[in-house]
């Protein structure tokens, strides 16, 4: 079969799948998105092997710690929202909204998180009685397909219709650009190429902008705090998630005690221009990324571009040159290595942060160490950033059990990242909503002078 033939038998069988499901009740829906969370939290330590063995980065022990937070997150926040029939009753404007499916949907997963994505999109999709196909990267599409077999193992114990859950177990480019166009909903999350191509595919899409997330430290925080929370953050998964800290942006007149806290929680420290020059050369050879040094360790990348660090040492720490444009370190780095600048006073901080998200990662994340709610919130107003984390690892960006964002593994970035959503993604951006208006008969026209004054 050729391309367009295999897609369209997948979205007839997610079709037909939909359609078993329509008239399922919200217990009978919840059951199902519970067991596909579950199933990926039991086998958190086969598939995160599976996960490294196959693409060759990030970290073991941090994609078990992955494979069993998300799951629990995600069904913790899912478990009590209502997705099927009258979802919500507003009377005093005599509005009624009933959430319907929106059809298959069609998942586009990156090889940095082939087991989490799929089972969020899943979990996500079927929560509004849909079904779903995923498109695996082709550098981990053995790991993905048993995410994906372990996930309808489960369903059909509890009954479920087959085919609710589908992959392109031999992805290719040409497969996936069909699938985007004979779908009835696209959610992309990858690279920058494959989202413009969502959002070109003429199907409703969600995607995801580039990350870049900046952290500022406020003056008179508490900085060995700040120091474990973004060196926690920027090591995980060997530096591979999207909202991972990328640029410490700290006040100069506490930068040595900024960079002392650092050193003495596990970073490699360089202020030489010529040492901090072989990083730069050797992460962005070419003025993008080595793709060799995404999702590799410390100690590979410093291999890598010729230097030697100390053993043990948990992330590097380089001093800038620039802000903005002015330097390549200051754009998206996938490894555990960020970059340091500094401010004179906490607006400027802020202009700085802006800079290097125009520069890349607009829209996406920055997170804020600070104990002053004027200079958080001074932050939030003036940044063009979907997420503001305060006090936390970036990380946390993607929904945790102590923020309100909503858990997810695809971070929307508004118009700033040519998104349609500046929010993290969940099921309510799977379903639509009819409204029953009924006529108010408590509602009055109101006067000429009260509506112009």
């Amino acid at each position: 079969m050729d391309s367009k033939q295999v897609i369209n038998e997948l979205v007839q069988k997610g079709k037909e799948a939909c359609q078993a499901i329509e008239g399922y009740n919200q217990e009978q829906v919840d059951a199902l998105v519970k067991a596909i969370g579950k199933v990926i939290y039991d086998n958190a330590e086969i598939l995160a092997k599976e996960t490294v063995d196959e693409t060759g980065m990030g970290v073991y022990e941090d994609k078990v710690a992955k494979c069993k937070l998300k799951p629990g997150v995600i069904w913790t926040h899912l478990k009590d929202k209502k997705s099927v029939g009258i979802i919500k009753e507003e009377p005093e404007r005599a509005l009624l909204y009933v959430a319907k499916p929106k059809g298959v949907i069609g998942a586009i997963t990156p090889t940095t998180n082939p087991i989490v994505t799929p089972m969020c999109n899943a979990m996500f999709a079927i929560k509004g009685r849909n079904s779903i196909i995923v498109a695996p990267h082709p550098r981990s599409k053995k790991c993905s397909t048993h995410a994906v077999e372990l996930m309808n193992a489960e369903l059909k114990k509890l009954g479920a219709p087959e085919n609710l859950i589908q992959i392109i177990e031999e992805p290719s480019i040409e497969l996936t650009q069909e699938l985007m166009h004979a779908v009835d909903v696209v959610v992309a999350t990858g690279g920058m190429g494959m989202v413009k191509s969502a959002y070109s595919s003429g199907k409703p899409a969600y995607g995801v902008g580039a990350g870049n997330a900046q952290v500022i430290i406020d003056k008179g925080y508490d900085y060995v705090k700040a120091a474990q929370d973004i060196i926690a953050g920027r090591k995980y998964d060997n530096g591979i998630i999207c909202s991972g800290e990328q640029s410490i942006i700290a006040p100069a007149e506490d930068h040595a005690e900024i960079m002392k806290a650092f050193v003495e929680n596990g970073a490699y420290y360089v202020e030489d221009e010529a040492t901090v020059e072989k990083f730069r050369k050797g992460i962005f050879p070419n003025g993008t990324i080595d793709k060799n040094i995404v999702g590799q360790s410390v100690q590979t990348v410093a291999k890598i571009v010729g230097v030697d660090v100390p053993e043990g040492t948990k992330v590097i720490v380089l001093k800038g040159k620039g802000i903005g444009k002015e330097d390549l370190l200051c754009k998206e780095k996938m490894c555990p290595v960020m970059v340091t600048l500094t401010y004179n006073t906490f607006e400027e901080g802020v202009d700085i942060a802006k800079a290097n998200l125009l520069y890349e990662g607009a829209g996406h994340t920055v997170t804020i160490h600070s104990d002053n709610d004027e200079h958080i919130r001074y932050a939030g107003v003036t940044l063009p950033i979907s997420r503001l984390v305060v006090n936390q690892c970036s990380t946390s960006a993607g929904g945790s059990y102590f923020n309100g964002f909503n858990p997810t593994t695809t971070l929307g970035c508004g118009s700033w990242g040519n998104n349609s959503i500046s929010e993290n993604l969940t099921y309510e951006h799977l379903i639509n909503i009819s409204r029953i208006g009924y006529f108010n008969k408590k509602a009055k026209a109101p006067s000429y002078e009260e509506i112009w004054g």
